[in-house]
């Protein structure tokens, strides 16, 4: 092999790395067809079985969770999440929650479930371990008394 031909192969390898890296980066977090077929899971256990359904999502292993992807609810009436993978918001009204610039996330999300339908809501919300806002979207449904829903960053 002549050095011309060596350094082409060496960038193309290159390229191939870099390019494969960037694969990796992007499979960090979880896609929108990701979020949208978890929730569609999540409808079905709901309706199988409510109360094991609730336990599923709650658990960090019964299949509800994917990278930045789970499964969080809260009941119709009162409006206090029953799943959550922050065991912190257990209990509180998940209408009470405000983007940073004080914007109403909780009630869109409470008023866009809806029972036979996937809604989208759009909003901003810091990643994991940050705190800076940055655009997410979330599925949304109801299943009989519960509003459903799985976020996803853009």
């Amino acid at each position: 092999m002549n050095r011309r031909s060596a350094i082409a192969l060496v960038s193309v390898l290159l390229c191939l790395g870099f390019g494969l890296s960037g694969v990796a980066v992007a499979q960090q977090t979880g896609t929108a067809a990701e979020a949208k077929t978890m929730l569609e899971k999540a409808v079905m256990e709901l309706k199988a079985d409510q109360a094991a359904a609730i336990s599923k999502f709650n658990t960090s292993d019964g299949g509800f969770r994917d990278r930045d992807l789970y499964v969080y609810c809260f009941e119709m009436g009162t409006g206090k999440f029953t799943a959550h993978v922050n065991p912190a918001m257990m209990g509180t009204d998940v209408r009470a929650l405000k983007e940073k610039d004080g914007s109403p996330l909780g009630q869109k999300v409470y008023d866009a479930a809806k029972e036979g339908t996937l809604t989208t809501v759009d909003y901003n919300f810091p990643k994991p371990g940050g705190t800076d806002p940055v655009p997410k979207e979330a599925y949304v449904t109801r299943i009989g008394g519960q509003g459903c829903a799985v976020g996803f960053y853009k």
